[in-house]
């Protein structure tokens, strides 16, 4: 990189930095205020620039930027030994309130091609414009295209026999409750997308996740074609047999109903006959009304297991855990080699569902 690119990336990284970093206090109360933030001054993986100006890495490779961990895996898995990936979202920090460091800024500018998650995560809706300002000659690729979203849940929905609702803090009967929903979607779009953007959750998901990251990599090297299609080949076959074990280890446990923090499992539910429950509503930490019906329908239900994840506080997971004699078990949807993670997560909910 030349010396006037790197000052004016640096310039442009700073003045960023102090912007958002305004906007980021401002909007605060629309990100879920536990998500621990990461203090790593930059990825791995910043590059320099080639003989053509392209930018590289420090082995030649070309620059892949990431969101999160996952995507670090199926990026990997494709490119092999020709990427290097940058990777946004460190272990640790949240999608809901992380902010780019100046490393990493940095960094973005030498990407060639940067796979956002596209499925709404908040990350990414802040910061996808900001980034492109920095490299807008960077390939963006949606690794959510050809999957279809589903809801983000945001209210609790799990009715008595009488088929009364709960919507925030008050009871409803079914058709006023869905009256209220009405009324309220609008606020709730300006507020949240509404669309649960976990997609890597579900290894059916991945599978195209991997694909958009395959497309993506043969338009900025067209040449190593052949060498990608066969690495993705591999790739989507360890798919098919994690997705083949999750199955089985799910075998006659369809139907159960398991509870959690964060709703980050709903694809996961979805696509193994499974309702998840989650604690959170809306980003926001549950009231004393929202933790009392949460009891109320884990005792229903016979849930003793309520699953967390290590980006938010455990307080309120463990405070209904304690109520119905049950306890916390932590499983990680932002976790690195994702294929071992997914089995050991499978494991775990096969373990522990009633």
């Amino acid at each position: 990189m030349s010396l006037n690119k790197l000052l004016f990336v640096g310039l442009l990284a700073f003045s960023l930095v102090l912007f958002c970093s305004g906007c980021t206090e401002t909007g605060q109360d629309q990100r879920s205020e536990f998500g621990a933030l990461n203090g790593s001054d930059t990825a791995e993986g910043a590059g320099n620039e080639g003989a053509e100006g392209e930018s590289t890495g420090t082995d030649g490779n070309i620059i892949v930027a990431v969101s999160i961990l996952p995507q670090a895996e199926f990026v990997e898995a494709v490119g092999g030994d020709r990427v290097q990936t940058i990777v946004m979202i460190p272990p640790g920090a949240s999608p809901a309130t992380h902010d780019p460091t100046p490393g990493q800024l940095r960094d973005i500018s030498e990407a060639r091609m940067y796979a956002i998650v596209g499925s709404g995560l908040a990350f990414e809706e802040v910061w996808l414009d900001k980034l492109e300002v920095i490299n807008g000659e960077m390939l963006v690729v949606d690794c959510s295209k050809g999957i279809p979203l589903r809801d983000m849940e945001t209210h609790f929905h799990e009715g008595d026999e009488a088929g009364v609702r709960y919507v925030n803090d008050e009871e409803y009967g079914a058709e006023e409750a869905g009256e209220h929903d009405a009324e309220e979607g609008a606020e709730s779009e300006h507020e949240h997308s509404g669309k649960d953007p976990h997609i890597w959750n579900s290894p059916v998901n991945a599978k195209l996740m991997v694909e958009n990251i395959y497309q993506g990599l043969v338009q900025i090297d067209p040449a190593n074609e052949t060498y990608y299609r066969q690495n993705r080949d591999v790739y989507l076959s360890r798919l098919d047999v994690l997705d083949a074990k999750i199955r089985k280890d799910l075998e006659g446990r369809e139907n159960s109903t398991f509870m959690v923090f964060h709703p980050s499992w709903g694809y996961f539910a979805d696509e193994y006959g499974l309702t998840m429950l989650p604690i959170e509503i809306e980003g926001k930490e549950p009231s004393v009304q929202d933790l009392a019906r949460m009891v109320d329908l884990a005792k229903e239900k016979d849930i003793r297991v309520i699953f967390i994840q290590a980006q938010f506080s455990p307080r309120s997971a463990e405070a209904v855990a304690e109520e119905i004699g049950g306890e916390v078990v932590v499983v990680d949807p932002l976790a690195p080699n994702y294929l071992e993670n997914m089995e050991e997560v499978s494991g775990i909910f096969a373990r522990n569902l009633a």
